[in-house]
């Protein structure tokens, strides 16, 4: 089945920008111009996404209105003669999505986050995309994973080499190649110690996955901080082969924390040429 809906778990506190996020939700942090959410769903629209699904939680308001229409605000712009201002504000809500938002009343973890959306999902494949994870790349990695996913029909997770050092702060991987920057994962672990890290393959915040991975969710106990692990659950299916991860092009910022988020903002300033000098490709200087 084609893949035409994606998750966006929006429902964190954001502790860590505190105070910043006292008031605003950080996946409204901007980057540049835009919010951290808004790259996600321009990511997802332009993988063929057409139903966008973002959890939400107490005090993230802020993203439904950023995602509806602003009538008043189009038609002043647009008499203002202030054509490119009214196009930014379009880019907002691409053509041809539609936005579906769901409260998660209670914080259980990631997987929780994703299979609050069940009830939207059903039984199709849908990708997951964490806006924390900003992603600059030609195409998109939701599209990368999803034409993998297309061609071998099993779930598909976004990885890339980190230092062994930092595999407690990520689900690391163990994992053999079938095909160039494709590999069949033979076993998962979440926030493993780097001396118990199977490899330095970390899952970063892009997944397509088959629609079974509900039901493994819906029987998921609570692991690794006493939340409900999405490692967890798509672990279990790895044992039928059809787990697969790959590595993807692009470059990653983490903005979850303030060094990532800050080197986004640069890179993507220097990117349009708002700041001087060189865009780095190394995703370590970037981070």
């Amino acid at each position: 089945m084609k893949v035409r809906k994606a998750v966006f778990p929006a429902a964190g506190f954001g502790t860590r920008f505190l105070p910043a996020t006292k008031a605003m939700p950080k996946e409204m942090m901007p980057v540049v111009d835009k919010p951290l959410i808004q790259y996600a769903v321009e990511e997802a629209a332009a993988a063929g996404i057409e139903q966008m699904i973002i959890i939400t939680g107490r005090n993230k308001r802020a993203i439904e209105d950023h995602f509806d229409r602003m009538p008043e605000i189009e038609q002043e712009l647009l008499a203002k003669g202030k054509r490119e201002l009214y196009e930014a504000l379009q880019s907002a809500t691409p053509n041809g999505v539609s936005f579906i938002f769901v409260r998660q009343s209670e914080q259980l973890g990631l997987g929780h986050a994703v299979l609050c959306a069940r009830p939207v999902v059903g039984d199709e494949p849908f990708a997951v995309i964490l806006a924390d994870d900003l992603i600059d790349a030609q195409p998109g990695v939701t599209q990368q994973l999803v034409a993998t996913y297309e061609k071998y029909n099993a779930s598909v997770l976004a990885v890339q080499d980190v230092p062994r050092a930092e595999t407690s702060r990520y689900g690391i991987v163990a994992a053999t190649p079938i095909a160039p920057g494709i590999e069949r994962i033979s076993g998962m672990v979440e926030k493993p110690q780097p001396a118990d890290a199977p490899s330095t393959l970390a899952v970063v915040g892009r997944y397509v996955l088959r629609p079974e991975i509900l039901d493994e969710l819906a029987t998921t106990p609570r692991g690794s901080g006493g939340e409900i692990q999405l490692t967890d659950a798509i672990a279990r299916r790895v044992a039928r082969g059809q787990v697969l991860a790959q590595r993807f092009t692009g470059t990653r910022y983490d903005c979850g924390n303030k060094e990532g988020f800050l080197a986004a903002n640069i890179a993507l300033a220097r990117k349009l040429g708002l700041l001087p000098g060189r865009r780095t490709s190394d995703p370590e200087e970037q981070e």
